[in-house]
């Protein structure tokens, strides 16, 4: 779509080539939404909590990514010009530095997320395949990583509606096993297994139910990370109106999901139990627990299906921001380049060769699933708080609300988000901060680059200062690193 053309009419019926309506928006969120992570929280989420504190993990979730979620519908209503989500918000509110922190850090999230897609496929594959190992990092995997990597390369390059639409089509095909599962689950589950040590008091290793909590912080986040995916794709949208509705729609659909498969699968396992399977693909374990080995099978087939949608959805996703953040001078025009189906080619160029290239890496450092989504959970942190602060900073100001109506609830709303973004800092811990602080600091360079480019001033005063912060904790993190204090592993 040609850069000039923005859409500002709230209830468009344009229908012209290209545009997204509210199917494909909604399967772009939950496409990007359930990809891996819902096959593995049954360990991922009894790995450091009993049953109560994953029940309270979801009940802050559920509230806090719901505050978030009705922030992107909002927006997109009220400032339908801003049409790039998380990164539009963040500039607009905050300031050009703090727009390109936040398409920076999305665009991080996006294809370092993607790497762990392509690992956890082949990881998963390795039951048929045993050369693929485990935790998808062998040679063999690397190779057939590299292969689906350019393959889903090519289909974007071909446009992004041809894109969407078999997104929509792995979308509906995904969800296929995890409702078997549901089913399944929900007639083997058992009330006593459930409450065994329902606040973990037995088990010392779990700590208090605070620690718990927060243990399960960064597996509730990187499962919902794509709740902006309309909001992100806006701008290819025919509807206005349907960016609202497809961002709550994927919420409460995938919200429901999640929240059954994690505590029906405590009570099919105990927490002991399902902390002990293998991080990936664990609900394959659980089904075979219930229905035997076919259970397992039909788990990581799904399992496959799902991440690769997933992974169509990111590179999408991944694409877009670079490329909106490019036309606006926030990044150097090469990310802004188009092609002939009007596929941003640039962005996805440089997207795919940094996954490539991290692929390789995963071989050498042995990095493995969990490490690449923690990372990647840390680093979309930025653009989610400050989406938040934006929709704060609206209601209170008053812009864009030609009266009182709906200001308190929005600055409630608004508030709320912004307070659930903190809490997930907290909770994020340093060591992820700081390796997150040197991926930021790499892109200080890259912004004076784009802004000398289109000769416009780098940084205003504050702004040096932030760059300077990030630098120092950068270095602080080179050091720690180094000396082997922190370790992503």
């Amino acid at each position: 779509m040609p850069s000039d053309i923005v859409a500002t009419q709230e209830n468009t019926d344009t229908e012209a080539s290209g545009k997204l309506g509210l199917l494909p928006l909604t399967a772009l969120v939950v496409g990007s939404m359930i990809g891996g992570g819902v096959f593995s929280l049954p360990q991922n989420m009894a790995r450091g909590a009993s049953a109560g504190a994953v029940t309270i993990g979801w009940l802050i979730t559920g509230i806090g990514m719901l505050a978030l979620a009705f922030v992107y519908r909002n927006l997109s209503t009220r400032k339908p010009a801003l049409d790039a989500g998380p990164y539009s918000y963040a500039r607009a509110g905050f300031g050009d530095y703090v727009g390109f922190n936040s398409a920076w850090g999305y665009w991080l999230s996006a294809w370092i997320g993607n790497v762990s897609y392509v690992v956890l496929i082949f990881g998963a594959l390795s039951y048929f395949y045993a050369p693929f190992g485990v935790e998808g990092n062998t040679w063999q995997s690397i190779v057939g990583a590299s292969i689906a990597l350019w393959l889903v390369h090519a289909l974007v390059l071909m446009g992004v509606r041809q894109a969407a639409i078999v997104n929509t089509i792995t979308t509906i095909a995904k969800l296929a096993p995890i409702f078997l599962f549901i089913v399944l689950a929900l007639v083997a589950f058992n009330l006593p297994t459930f409450q065994l040590d329902f606040w973990g008091t037995e088990d010392l290793s779990l700590g208090s139910i605070t620690t718990q909590v927060q243990s399960t912080m960064l597996v509730t986040l990187w499962v919902f990370i794509g709740i902006e995916g309309a909001s992100v794709g806006s701008g290819r949208a025919k509807k206005r109106s349907d960016i609202g509705k497809a961002t709550i729609l994927g919420f409460v659909t995938v919200l429901l999901l999640y929240l059954l498969v994690s505590l029906l699968s405590l009570g099919v396992m105990t927490q002991p139990e399902l902390a002990g399977l293998p991080a990936a693909a664990s609900m394959a374990n659980v089904l075979e627990s219930i229905v035997g080995p076919w259970g397992s099978v039909v788990v990581r087939i799904g399992l496959v299906i799902s991440v690769a949608g997933a992974f169509l959805s990111w590179t999408l996703l991944a694409a877009e921001i670079p490329y909106r953040a490019a036309k606006e001078g926030m990044l150097p025009e090469v990310f802004a380049t188009e092609n002939d189906n009007n596929s941003p080619s640039g962005a996805l160029w440089i997207t795919n060769i940094c996954v490539q290239i991290v692929l390789i890496v995963t071989l050498y450092a042995n990095s493995t699933y969990l490490a690449l989504f923690y990372i990647a959970s840390t680093a979309i942190l930025v653009p989610y708080v400050f989406s938040g602060a934006y929709a704060l900073k609206l209601a209170l100001s008053g812009e864009s609300y030609a009266d009182h109506e709906g200001r308190v609830l929005d600055m409630a709303i608004g508030g709320l988000a912004t307070v659930y973004g903190a809490w997930l800092v907290y909770a994020a811990g340093p060591t992820y901060l700081l390796m997150c602080a040197i991926l930021y600091a790499v892109g200080i360079p890259i912004y004076i680059w784009a802004r000398w480019s289109h000769k416009a001033r780098a940084f205003k005063p504050i702004e040096i200062l932030i760059a300077t912060g990030l630098v120092a904790a950068a270095l602080v993190a080179g050091y720690l690193m180094w000396t082997g204090a922190i370790s992503a592993l």
